[in-house]
């Protein structure tokens, strides 16, 4: 129970704390953007890595060369649990937004957060602000902000089972962009906490980037199932890390 407390207080402080911060990023935005930005993300890079060594994470990290450092791309890794989120931030190299469900607009501090750093929000009730997602996202995409999407669309609650589906369109953004697909495979961080809530326990997780993937540079049937193509990459890495944890 210790390490939840922890973890609740810690972010707890750091959004208080940060209401300065934000303010100066805003006004330090004013006169140079690039600079306020990798500002924005450095912090929220600290803040998440601290809350994985609070909740005792070990992280194996294969395959992180694969990710371009010069160029923005489309990460879709699978989805076990929150912690997913807090992983992969914490070790992006550049700007990343990441696809959110709308209702987290609804938490002060952490939404601002979110949205200073590119995130966008998703409503999967009205077709036409998801639209209007996707063009955002690739106009970020085209200005040289890296997205992540979670293609299955929520958290896996049986990741024994394997991964759920993908959703149609969840690579959309690359298609229409050009940008690599970096498939991300990731194991056991439903072991944290969504396993045994409300205890956030030590644990062993893994992520993989895999090769990427260039949706032109596919054939047409590939292209036509390019989700589906992605997902099975996804499930190769995940199969082996059966035998690594």
């Amino acid at each position: 129970m210790i390490r939840i407390i922890l973890v609740a207080v810690f972010l707890i402080t750091f959004l208080i704390l940060s209401i300065p911060v934000m303010i100066g990023e805003k006004i330090l935005r004013k006169f140079n953007p690039y600079a306020a930005d990798i500002s924005s993300l450095r912090i929220v890079q600290w803040a998440f890595k601290v809350v994985l060594f609070i909740a005792g994470t070990e992280i194996t990290v294969i395959g992180e060369e694969h990710v371009p450092k010069d160029q923005p791309v489309l990460y879709v890794p699978n989805h076990l649990s929150y912690f997913d989120i807090v992983i992969t931030y914490s070790r992006c190299p550049g700007l990343t937004g990441y696809i959110a469900k709308d209702k987290m607009q609804r938490y002060p501090l952490l939404s601002t957060w979110m949205k200073m750093l590119y995130c966008l929000f998703l409503d999967r009730k009205d077709m036409r602000e998801g639209l209007k997602m996707v063009l955002t996202g690739i106009d970020h995409i085209k200005h040289g902000i890296s997205i992540c999407i979670f293609p299955e669309g929520t958290r896996n609650p049986h990741p024994e089972e394997g991964m759920m589906p993908f959703k149609e369109g969840s690579l959309k953004m690359a298609e229409k962009t050009g940008c690599p697909v970096i498939p991300v495979a990731i194991s056991n961080t439903h072991n944290i906490f969504e396993s045994h809530m409300p205890f956030i326990r030590k644990c062993h997780v893994i992520v993989e980037y895999g090769e990427p993937v260039l949706i032109k540079e596919l054939d047409k049937e590939q292209r036509k199932f390019s989700g589906a193509y992605t997902r099975s990459k996804i499930e190769e890495m995940l199969k082996k890390h059966q035998d690594m944890l």
